[in-house]
């Protein structure tokens, strides 16, 4: 069995500067492919919600295949969904 490909999406942005990492709203990343280009600071909040995602578990309260973050820089405050994306 081989495993979803995750996109994760830049969905919005609450801090008040800018993502140092030049991120902004509407930015896509493909995990497999792509993972390098995102921030890692992102990437490290990120992860657990991928492996549970991946391997078919859920988030409480987020709608199936799906994880909605924060990355932890509250001068920034990004906010990042993470979906499976069906073939």
């Amino acid at each position: 069995m081989s495993r979803p490909r995750i996109q994760i999406q830049l969905v919005d942005k609450k801090g008040p500067h800018g993502c140092h990492r030049g991120h902004q709203v509407g930015d896509t990343f493909d995990f497999d492919t792509q993972r390098g280009q995102l921030c890692p600071m992102a990437m490290h909040v990120a992860f657990p919600y991928i492996d549970i995602l991946r391997y078919g578990g859920s988030i409480p309260g987020q709608p199936q295949g799906t994880a909605t973050f924060c990355c932890p820089d509250v001068d920034v405050i990004n906010v990042f969904t993470v979906k499976i994306v069906e073939p």
